[in-house]
């Protein structure tokens, strides 16, 4: 019985029809077994990805003044936040202590560090991927207007 008589029938405006049962034939077991709907459902579900599933996504932007401030950079990396660290006002030496106790953090983490200019860096947790550098195009831009 089709939707639209079911309706029709539930209105009172058409009389139901006699259901005929017919004999069923039985069924050859196969040779091959299908899972139940149930276990189909969840093979289909452990590939599904939530929209919103970053929607609180921060970016730091850090300026530490000494090594010290190191330590609390790390603590944002390791809650997935991306840390954007400027070192122009630490001393170079500073700097270069601040940038290797970052690379070991970042790499216990599976994450990424990338230059993005002079004595900035970016560093990555490992739910973000860093694509392209800052680099190139800084050096492709220097040879331009030296040819001019």
């Amino acid at each position: 019985m089709s939707v639209m008589n079911k309706f029709m029938s539930f209105l009172g405006l058409q009389e139901q029809e006699e259901i005929v049962e017919r004999e069923q034939l039985p069924v050859e077991e196969e040779e091959f077994e299908t899972p139940p709907v149930e276990t189909r459902k969840n093979q289909r579900g452990n590939n599904v990805v939530s929209i919103h599933s970053q929607k609180n996504v921060k970016v730091i932007l850090h300026e530490p003044r000494s090594y010290d401030e190191a330590q609390e950079i790390a603590d944002h990396l390791r809650s997935h936040r991306t840390v954007v660290v400027n070192l122009q006002r630490v001393r170079k030496d500073q700097a270069l202590r601040i940038i290797d106790f970052l690379s070991g953090t970042v790499y216990a983490l599976s994450g990424g560090i990338s230059k993005i200019g002079g004595d900035i860096f970016l560093c990555t947790p490992d739910t973000v991927e860093i694509s392209g550098t800052i680099s190139e195009i800084l050096g492709e831009e220097h040879e331009y207007n030296r040819m001019r």
